[in-house]
């Protein structure tokens, strides 16, 4: 059973549970929550961090020594640790051939009002060390390519966020050399490129609507994540039973369809239909109650 930490979920204080969270504060203080008090969410607590965590926060922890007892463990998961590089895990797969590395104030801290380089600096560095970590648990070596600043010349005076795809392909690259040298299994020489750019290159992306089958089930219908919800009449004539589809990879048809435009993909899911129905006595009594979605069949 996978629950998110922010969400109101069942006490099972005769079970162990193993969190594995982001090292920052709010994430410890719901922890702190869940195992504190007479009655605790759980019987012992795993706690695993995707990152280094601070002093601050780990004597937080020390502090409430109610909690202390019940955790069976306290660990940071890294890759490396060689001359401050950290290699950590925190990096989220959208699917077999994306991810992203989930760092919501990077356009505010790199782009924001406020001028301050020690920021985007620092947010860099985090991004840089996301990016190399996917690269390293995947054992690819990348050629780092980027776009340079337009302006680059002893005249013109070139700013922190002109120097930003400069900045994180630089980064990105010390941290796979770095990692190369304590790794004897990662590529000697470059296997695959990565193309640094920022959104000046491509600026109309942002405001113009997808159409794709998998764009338009997000803006259609009510998703928790990848996840469909819908209701269906009770066989036994009671309330409507409540039914889930999973629009991720192991779905054949939503895996199919997902970057197709849905013109395309309603031609292709009815072609589909008209064959399932073909074959399929049951849907042929009520094929004109249902419809598609990845691969099930929703009435």
């Amino acid at each position: 059973m996978v629950e998110d930490i922010y969400k109101r979920r069942q006490p099972l204080p005769s079970m162990d549970a193993i969190y594995f969270i982001q090292p920052t504060k709010e994430n410890v203080i719901m922890f702190l929550s869940d195992m504190s008090g007479r009655t605790p969410l759980y019987k012992k607590a795993f706690v695993f961090f995707s990152s280094s965590i601070s002093r601050e926060l780990v004597n937080l922890i020390k502090k409430d020594t109610l909690v202390l007892p019940r955790i069976g463990a306290l660990r940071e998961l890294q890759l490396s640790q060689l001359d401050n590089l950290q290699m950590n895990l925190e990096y989220f797969t959208i699917d077999s051939q994306g991810f992203v590395t989930d760092h919501e104030r990077a356009l505010e801290e790199l782009f924001g009002d406020d001028d301050n380089s020690r920021k985007g600096h620092a947010c860099l560095n985090v991004m840089a060390i996301r990016i190399a970590t996917v690269f390293c648990l995947i054992a690819e070596l990348p050629f780092v390519r980027y776009r340079a600043a337009k302006f680059l010349d002893p005249n013109t005076a070139t700013t922190f966020r002109d120097l930003i795809p400069t900045k994180l392909a630089a980064a990105v690259w010390n941290c796979l050399l770095k990692y190369k040298e304590t790794s004897p299994n990662f590529p000697t020489s470059e296997t695959c490129e990565l193309l640094i750019l920022d959104r000046s290159v491509d600026q109309i992306a942002p405001v113009i609507h997808e159409w794709t089958y998998d764009a338009m089930c997000h803006d259609l219908l009510n998703l928790e994540g990848n996840k469909y919800v819908y209701e269906v009449p009770s066989k036994t004539g009671g309330p409507p039973e409540k039914k889930e589809v999973l629009l991720e990879d192991h779905d054949p048809i939503g895996l199919e369809l997902r970057h197709a435009h849905i013109a395309d993909a309603s031609e292709r899911l009815h072609e589909k239909m008209t064959n399932f129905i073909s074959k399929n006595k049951a849907a042929q009594i009520h094929g004109s109650r249902f419809s598609p979605v990845g691969n099930k069949l929703i009435p």
